[in-house]
């Protein structure tokens, strides 16, 4: 990942859960929390968004907007969000076209087998579109207080 802070956020262009079509300039104006997660409805990616969830109301009144990134489809996500009850959209980055742009599309190794995936990786861009912070080490259960000052 070449990211760092105070450099433009790559532009990105995806579906949200109901075919929506997102970019980056769909949030000028407001700080986007921009978090990359593997999978819809698996353990750590369900804690990390249920911890966002839960301070969702906080993160709002700082002037946040939440925006999940994963390669799960559209139908995926909206039975995630049903799920979990879960307030912000959720893109689906099915041809990891956003993940590549962020760096995030890397290969990962399980029990000796080697896979591309997601390294969950949250950016909170400005309201100039620019990198203020990039988390690499996501906190699943308390990420919230990660962004949270």
């Amino acid at each position: 990942m070449n990211l760092t802070i105070g450099s433009p956020a790559p532009n990105f262009s995806a579906n949200n859960q109901n075919g929506e079509t997102l970019t980056l300039s769909s949030f000028t104006g407001k700080k986007l929390v921009l978090y990359f997660y593997p999978k819809d409805d698996t353990p750590g990616c369900t804690a990390e968004a249920c911890s966002l969830r839960d301070n969702y109301q906080d993160l709002i009144s700082q002037g946040y907007a939440i925006l999940g990134v994963s390669p799960d489809t559209e139908a995926k996500h909206q039975k995630f969000i049903a799920k979990f009850n879960l307030p912000f959209d959720l893109l689906a980055d099915i041809d990891n076209s956003v993940a590549l742009a962020y760096g995030v599309w890397v290969e990962k190794s399980m029990y000796g087998r080697k896979y591309m995936g997601i390294a969950r990786t949250t950016f909170v861009i400005d309201e100039q579109g620019n990198l203020s912070e990039i988390i690499e080490k996501v906190d699943t259960k308390n990420h919230a207080s990660q962004i949270i000052k």
